[in-house]
């Protein structure tokens, strides 16, 4: 049988304004899945490219290619040995010149060639996007792989006779040297659909080739669909009963593509209108703000921690108010589990990816950490991004690897503390104050300065008014006038000291 769709009420609910879009799936009104995108921040994900390589770096196998983004993307030269790795279609040179490539991809390329790539990780923080010559173009039903010679169905089609079908009908339509993954949503689709999809793809493949030969470096020679079309076409299956949308001219371009996508899908879309406060109304918008928070709390009155560092995601969980029913092995597997299947939810909620580490409350028995292992691994197979989960270390550690793709929730609505830099943690008023302290000092005993004024928090200026008249004292300065200013817009860090007259 094909996988049932799941019992759960899922809808996809739309938000769009001048500055941001963003679109959610609910499961009984529950967020699972949010997508955010800034009008003025578009993603990249997914569009090719005609790039200049403007840099071969041999110690790390890689390149940068301008593809006319703000900064250079970056390329692995590994890229070229693969199986599906450029021909004369992808880089600039001719046949011979592919030829090479895969003979020695450390002398593949040299600054100044152009080459065709697919951007395939936006770009995050303080690092490049990342491309690869491997071209893949998605669609509703399939992803086409025009270089790739495979066939691929999704894990989600259990089966036997439709996984069977779908695999005959790619291999008779697909074409010579391509590849075809066939998606969930292409289960008990008709053949004609499937095969249409496939020429489509064919055709936009063909499109982009023609466009490389004609073009030069950095051009864009195909952009990926939009956050509203990506949604759709990537999350509205037929077990999604409702697609509500705030914004009239979404609502009509939605209209048109659910027409495309799925026989009579256009009676599930529906125009909020009068709605600006659309997350709000629905309670979409307090779940969003708790998807940014530190602190998870659970239905038992336990919690999780998420701390994310430039390296890994650390989530460590407590039992908080959770005190159980029974002993204390019961309530540590329990809150465990329980803390599993939210550690999930959150890992797609906020599209974390790379690495996490998971501190579970300890467990003595051997069957108990494999059933909180197990747990997760069942949480994570409804994550349409792949999530692998590596077992449990000797000291209780869980690793979990997770695709990263776009940026996460947190980067897309939130931006670095401007009083810690993104460390969670300011110095202390003590702190600044004697930072203060000694470059005051510093100057008036190098300069003779009698007059001296110092700018600071109104925390930090309380703090030193009340050891001043000390300080003067047992530094012999009592003829230095000190004038104390408050920076009420600044930082607690934030200081000055100026000399007065002498400097």
């Amino acid at each position: 049988m094909i996988e049932n769709p799941a019992k759960a009420d899922k809808r996809i609910v739309i938000d769009a304004n001048p500055y941001r879009t963003r679109a959610v799936l609910t499961e009984n009104g529950r967020v699972v899945e949010i997508c955010s995108e800034q009008q003025s921040r578009e993603s990249l994900l997914g569009s090719v490219y005609r790039g200049r390589v403007c840099s071969v770096l041999p110690g790390m196998s890689a390149a940068f290619i301008d593809i006319g983004a703000e900064k250079n993307a970056f390329f692995s030269i590994a890229d070229l040995n693969s199986p599906s790795a450029p021909g004369a279609d992808i880089v600039s040179g001719g046949p011979k010149q592919a030829g090479k490539h895969a003979a020695d991809p450390r002398k593949s390329l040299r600054v100044g060639q152009e080459i065709m790539v697919q951007v395939v990780k936006d770009a995050q923080g303080s690092k490049a996007a990342r491309v690869s010559t491997q071209i893949t173009l998605s669609g509703h039903l399939i992803v086409f792989f025009p270089q790739t010679d495979l066939i691929g169905i999704s894990k989600h089609i259990t089966d036997d006779a439709e996984r069977d079908r779908l695999r005959r009908l790619i291999a008779e339509h697909k074409g010579e040297g391509c590849g075809v993954i066939v998606r969930t949503a292409a289960a008990a689709r008709a053949d004609e659909d499937i095969v249409s999809e496939i020429e489509g793809l064919r055709a936009k493949w063909q499109g982009i080739q023609n466009a490389f030969r004609i073009s030069a470096a950095p051009k864009c020679l195909f952009s990926e669909d939009g956050l509203v079309e990506r949604t759709l076409r990537d999350l509205f299956r037929p077990d999604v009963s409702r697609v509500t949308v705030n914004d009239e001219a979404r609502y009509r371009s939605i209209l048109a593509l659910a027409r495309e996508l799925e026989p009579g899908a256009e009676e599930k879309v529906h125009f909020e209108k009068n709605a600006p406060d659309l997350f709000e109304r629905l309670g979409i918008e307090k779940q969003i703000d708790e998807a940014l928070s530190r602190r998870v709390w659970l239905k038992s009155g336990a919690y999780i921690v998420l701390d994310q560092t430039e390296a890994l995601l650390s989530i460590d969980v407590n039992s908080g108010k959770n005190v159980g029913r029974s002993d204390l092995r019961a309530t540590a597997l329990a809150t465990n589990c329980e803390a599993a299947k939210e550690i999930a939810r959150q890992l797609r909620l906020r599209n974390i990816g790379g690495i996490a580490i998971i501190d579970f409350i300890d467990l003595e028995s051997p069957e108990d950490k494999q059933t909180v292992v197990k747990t997760l691994r069942e949480a994570l197979a409804g994550d349409r991004t792949t999530a692998l989960v590596h077992g449990m270390t000797t000291l209780g550690l869980v690793e979990v690897t997770r695709k990263k793709l776009r940026e996460n929730l947190s980067s897309s609505m939130q931006s670095e503390c401007c009083c810690c830099g993104g460390s969670g943690r300011v110095c202390t008023a003590e702190t600044v104050a004697l930072r203060i302290r000694a470059r005051a000092l510093a100057r008036l005993f190098d300069s003779g300065a009698k007059h001296i004024r110092i700018s600071a928090h109104p925390t930090v200026i309380s703090l030193i008014k009340r050891h001043l008249s000390e300080e003067l004292r047992r530094n012999a300065l009592e003829d230095v006038e000190v004038q104390l200013a408050e920076l009420r817009s600044s930082t607690p860090q934030d200081f000055e000291v100026k000399l007065l007259g002498g400097e």
